[in-house]
């Protein structure tokens, strides 16, 4: 089975149980700084809301809220606890002294536009919060390139998915090519 298989048939069950709470919590811990495959997890409760399993309207809503309250507090820690702590710890999240340095450079060089682009490069999207606030970037404008950023990304899977699987008839094949796309995020 493939990775993106595997990943649908582990966290399936819980978004048919749970439905958008689920996602909720997968994408703000994720948004938080957390190794999680948010992508992925929007992408099968995407492919749910063709079926009517999940609601279209709350999944756009939450998922989105999820992702900016999540960066948010990614965003404090890295303001009040700072690169050292962020350093310290990184490893239990796979973050390294190089690759955070990596990612800060990208943010000094692109600055706030980073914040909203962020959400399409895995890794970047989770550390997200935690560099801005290292780094000191104005809340406000961290709020708003993250706000924006967290819209299109939320809404472009999330419609794009759920166009797919509702007027494609084999929405499996679909799952299994896009899974290639969101599964790259895990390796």
């Amino acid at each position: 089975m493939d990775l993106f298989g595997t990943l649908f048939h582990a966290v399936e069950p819980y978004i048919r149980d749970y439905g958008v709470l689920a996602v909720v919590i997968i994408l703000g811990l994720e948004s938080l700084g957390l190794p999680l495959p948010g992508e992925t997890v929007l992408i099968i409760a995407s492919i749910m809301t063709a079926s009517g399993e999940v609601s279209l309207k709350y999944l756009i809503l939450f998922a989105w809220l999820a992702a900016v309250i999540g960066d948010n507090f990614g965003y404090m820690i890295g303001r009040i606890l700072g690169r050292p702590l962020v350093i310290k710890h990184g490893a239990i999240v796979r973050i390294t002294e190089a690759r955070f340095a990596a990612m800060e450079k990208t943010f000094q060089r692109y600055g706030a536009l980073t914040v909203g682009v962020a959400r399409f490069i895995a890794g970047l999207r989770q550390l997200n919060g935690v560099i801005a606030g290292t780094l000191g970037m104005n809340w406000w404008k961290f709020l708003f390139f993250n706000a924006l950023g967290g819209a299109i990304w939320v809404s472009a899977w999330v419609l794009g998915v759920h166009f797919l699987a509702k007027y494609v008839e084999d929405s499996r094949v679909i799952a299994h090519h896009l899974g290639y796309i969101a599964g790259a995020e895990l390796r």
